[in-house]
């Protein structure tokens, strides 16, 4: 969950205007997850996140690698 936070972090650090142009990549998911994970530690949903880390990360990863 700590490395979800990160990659929800670091989507802090990306402007507005390439979020903007890339609106492929869930972007307010990815924020919306991290806000559960830190908030609502004691109601975190284990295989939502399971399914974060075996579908969705692979699936933005793609993404993110179809930009380059």
């Amino acid at each position: 969950m700590f490395r979800i936070i990160q990659i929800a972090e670091n989507n802090n650090h990306l402007s507005d205007s390439f979020k903007a142009r890339h609106k492929e990549v869930p972007w307010l998911t990815i924020k919306g997850m991290r806000n559960r994970i830190v908030h609502d530690y004691g109601y975190v949903d284990l295989t939502v996140v399971y399914d974060t880390v075996i579908r969705g990360i692979p699936e933005m990863l793609q993404k993110l690698s179809d930009i380059n």
